[in-house]
């Protein structure tokens, strides 16, 4: 009788979220659960060869082999950079005041001037 291990399997949308309990064998990889599963047929937007997936939330590859209780998750592609989107709302901050325009900090209230805040006493 051949090794098994209980696994879990995630994916959602925005509309749909899917978690699945399975059962395989001991020696399945990422790749072989996901494709046991079903789910490509129930989120067919999903291709392996883009999509990333991962082991509670860390990448990994299709051909690693997950432990008895892990979860395995497929990721959706990312929207926007994240990067680029803290860098957005750092400048509207900057631009709306409700940070400081030179080290990008909140503003203190009351803070002194920069020539009297150097100055020798």
């Amino acid at each position: 009788m051949a090794e098994t291990k209980a696994v879990e399997l995630a994916y959602a949308t925005p509309a749909k979220q899917s978690l699945l309990s399975l059962t395989v064998d001991a020696a399945a990889t990422v790749e072989q659960i996901i494709q046991l599963s079903g789910m490509l047929s129930s989120f067919p937007e999903i291709d392996l060869s883009q999509n990333k997936v991962g082991i509670w939330s860390r990448t990994c590859k299709l051909n690693e082999v997950p432990k008895a209780g892990d979860r395995i998750e497929i990721y959706r592609p990312l929207i926007a950079d994240p990067k680029d989107m803290r860098r957005r709302r750092a400048e509207k901050a900057k631009d709306e005041g409700r940070a400081n325009k030179t080290t990008g900090g909140r503003p203190q209230q009351g803070q002194n001037t920069e020539s009297d805040s150097h100055s020798d006493s």
